[in-house]
């Protein structure tokens, strides 16, 4: 892996880097528009959300989020102050919401990418929960009759 890592004070769990105000706006933004979604299920999913921005502020490859963690970075960005001062304060840097496909030839896919975003967070030591990311489910199925060869955890 080419990653470049920078010093970043990190915890295992990822919702320690936001700080409980900024973690309510978040929560609030997100469930006007996720009603459903549980009080506990919004908490991980902003954890979550933190532990990829923080792996794509110290990549130097692209990543991408599961569907359901960019959401947490939608609700995130549309509070744009506090989140440009997230960044600043925690990376020295915005991080930049880049929706769009890349180059699957290029970059391998947007399977490829959130293998590589898990990855790097593993890295780094947070607490994954597997529920937000496909790849970790999947790599964890036990259907075996079923000649997966994809998983990020497999090299293959």
């Amino acid at each position: 892996m080419s990653d470049t890592r920078t010093p970043v004070a990190l915890t295992t769990d990822p919702r320690d880097l936001i700080s409980p105000e900024v973690r309510e706006l978040i929560l609030v933004t997100y469930r006007a528009n996720h009603p459903e979604v549980t009080e506990v299920r919004t908490e991980q999913g902003v954890g979550q959300m933190a532990a990829f921005l923080t792996a794509c502020a110290v990549s130097d490859r692209p990543l991408s989020p599961s569907p359901e963690v960019d959401d947490y970075w939608h609700a995130f960005v549309l509070n744009t102050e506090a989140y440009a001062d997230w960044c600043m304060a925690s990376f020295g840097k915005m991080v930049h919401h880049k929706p769009g496909f890349l180059d699957p030839e290029e970059h391998g896919g947007g399977k490829v990418l959130r293998a590589r975003a898990i990855d790097v967070m593993a890295s780094l030591g947070f607490l994954l929960e597997d529920t937000f990311w496909p790849e970790i489910e999947s790599a964890n199925c036990s259907q075996c009759h079923a000649n997966c060869s994809d998983s990020p955890f497999t090299g293959q």
